[in-house]
């Protein structure tokens, strides 16, 4: 297993847009083969922090899922949102 965490940090006048487009990115990537879950989280003390969480059968798969065509064009519009560069991170599983 593979665990991905994206911290977004949204222009306070975009958050709404960010999260139609993230919805669209959760919907699709919850349907592909491989995905174990793919939630969005936001920080009750700061709305424009949002968290993406989520977990992949292995890297290979998570691969497939960065190359897929929702996450390609979608991604970069939500880039684009963003005052701050996202922070993400891909662990596994210690214990």
């Amino acid at each position: 297993m593979v665990k991905v965490i994206a911290k977004f940090f949204v222009k306070e006048d975009k958050v709404e847009d960010f999260l139609k487009l993230a919805n669209v990115l959760v919907e699709e990537s919850r349907k592909e083969a491989g995905c174990v879950s793919y939630n969005l989280l936001q920080d009750v003390s700061n709305p424009q922090t949002l968290i993406m969480v989520e977990e992949w059968e292995s890297g290979k798969i998570l691969k497939t899922h960065m190359a897929s065509a929702h996450f390609t064009s979608i991604i970069p519009e939500m880039s684009q949102l963003q005052f701050q560069k996202e922070e993400i991170t891909v662990c596994k599983n210690v214990f």
